[in-house]
């Protein structure tokens, strides 16, 4: 792993633009669960129940959907950054990071430091919440208080029109800005990372692909084997927070 190590080291030594792109490995790292692993919500609950269309034309399905969201809230609140985040937070000090395009919801870029301009959430974000009518916006933590204290099915104060979470449901668009300028800055970088990212999920999963037929090398670091293994200049089966702190130590004292 180390001659791979220094391999990653070098690419982003000589790289000018070096894009991030992080999925559900990382924020696992940090103690989120991972949806769809073995243990995951999608275990407990069907996620058919949560469609968008579902979402919004059934009361019973809202309800079942924030009984999901109350109890998932809770880790993602206490969950704190982990060296993977603090080191994509290095890069941008060290004047190397062009973007971060990440597939979590969870906000630990920016806590670790990230600009939150440098953050493209393709996936959304789940520490805030909207209603779909007026667009008025909640902090999630406030819903929370709602939920803890009996509401059911929360509403909108305002309007009274149905709250979602900022975060994209199965069945709902991807945000049409975010997924444009993940597109255009793959097509424009010279380095692709991807860490903790199955590659499974589309079309975010195509980002990579962009990035390496536009000409950037293409490095994987991921727990598990991806069906981008292929296309990669370099690929590294093993923790997110573990790599990347040897590819930080490696890049200051070298």
């Amino acid at each position: 792993m180390e001659e791979l190590i220094r391999k990653i080291t070098d690419l982003i030594r000589n790289s000018q633009k070096v894009i991030v792109f992080t999925g559900a490995g990382v924020s696992t790292e940090s103690g989120i669960p991972d949806f769809r692993s073995p243990g995951g919500v999608w275990q407990k609950y069907n996620p058919e129940d949560f469609y968008y269309q579902k979402f919004i034309s059934s009361e019973e399905s809202r309800e079942k959907y924030w009984q999901m969201s109350r109890e998932f809230y809770e880790p993602l609140k206490n969950a704190q950054p982990n060296a993977a985040h603090q080191a994509v937070a290095e890069l941008e000090k060290m004047g190397k990071l062009d973007c971060v395009i990440t597939q979590n919801i969870d906000n630990l870029h920016q806590r670790a430091g990230s600009s939150p301009q440098k953050v493209i959430e393709l996936h959304g974000t789940a520490v805030s919440v909207s209603c779909l009518a007026c667009r008025k916006k909640y902090t999630r933590e406030e819903i929370q208080s709602w939920l803890v204290r009996g509401v059911k099915v929360p509403q909108c104060d305002a309007c009274g029109g149905i709250l979602k979470p900022d975060t994209v449901s199965f069945g709902q668009s991807m945000p049409a800005r975010e997924t444009e300028e993940a597109f255009h800055r793959a097509r424009n970088c010279d380095l692709f990372i991807v860490i903790g990212s199955s590659l499974v999920v589309q079309p975010a999963a195509s980002v990579p692909l962009e990035a390496k037929e536009a000409g950037a090398k293409l490095v994987i670091i991921n727990r598990e084997p991806t069906y981008h293994d292929s296309h990669a200049d370099v690929v590294i089966h093993g923790s997110a927070g573990e790599v990347m702190s040897k590819v930080l130590k490696n890049l200051k004292t070298s």
